[in-house]
């Protein structure tokens, strides 16, 4: 049974479906990426797995439980957690403070736990008290991610984790990525590096307008041909 089993969901907004039948998977343990051209429901998709789109059809279901119709505030509870591409810290609080907004629902001590990710994520245990408002695109998009990981999920959705940054600390993210990964956390990602993202990604899912268009392993789809051609520049 996979982690994550998103059915032939059809979503959207209003009247609008975005998504038409999309069905994807993540294992325990996998690294999964999304790619396809903009507006073709990648983002939509995150968002109706974790309940902020309404799925109008087909199913998502979450370690075999159906989360189709919960709210998010429930679904984060289960193990799976959201990182939006924006608007993904608190600005007017400080680094420890957005992580422990990030621990609400934990009923345990989670001040181990911040300390854990400072470990993780050396660049914000320096400067614990900066406003969040005033760290770089690159430290905010760490703070984001350490912010989710105080939940200690076993899924956790990346939005375009390194959009607008700047190689040296795209790869940076990257790393912790995988650093991420490693400590046995499964993870499902929307990127525009799409390069990037498949090298380090066990499975692959092309989107085209709300629709499955291919599915192969990271590596398969970084040689495939069509797939260079219409998303990775041509270059192979």
């Amino acid at each position: 049974m996979a982690l994550l089993e998103v059915s032939d969901v059809v979503a959207g907004y209003g009247e609008t479906d975005i998504l038409h039948g999309v069905s994807i998977a993540v294992d325990e343990g996998e690294i999964v990426t999304i790619i396809g051209p903009n507006g073709c429901g990648k983002s939509t998709l995150m968002k109706a797995v974790v309940g902020l789109v309404r799925v109008k059809a087909g199913a998502v279901t979450f370690r075999g439980t159906d989360i189709s119709a919960q709210p998010p505030e429930r679904i984060v509870r289960t193990g799976l957690c959201y990182v939006p591409q924006s608007a993904n810290v608190f600005p007017s609080l400080s680094i420890r403070e957005n992580l422990e907004m990030g621990g609400f629902v934990r009923n345990d001590d989670y001040r181990g736990r911040i300390e854990e990710l400072f470990a993780l994520f050396p660049d914000l245990a320096r400067r614990p008290t900066q406003q969040a408002g005033s760290l770089s695109g690159g430290q905010r998009q760490m703070l984001a991610i350490a912010r989710a990981l105080m939940l200690d999920p076993v899924l956790l959705l990346l939005d375009e984790p390194s959009a607008g940054l700047s190689p040296a600390i795209m790869d940076l993210v990257f790393e912790r990525i995988r650093g991420i990964n490693r400590a046995g956390v499964a993870l499902l990602l929307v990127e525009q590096n799409a390069r990037e993202s498949l090298r380090m990604s066990d499975r692959g899912y092309v989107l085209a307008a709300g629709r499955n268009r291919l599915e192969d392993s990271g590596p398969a789809l970084l040689d495939n041909p069509e797939v260079a051609r219409l998303y990775l520049g041509g270059r192979r």
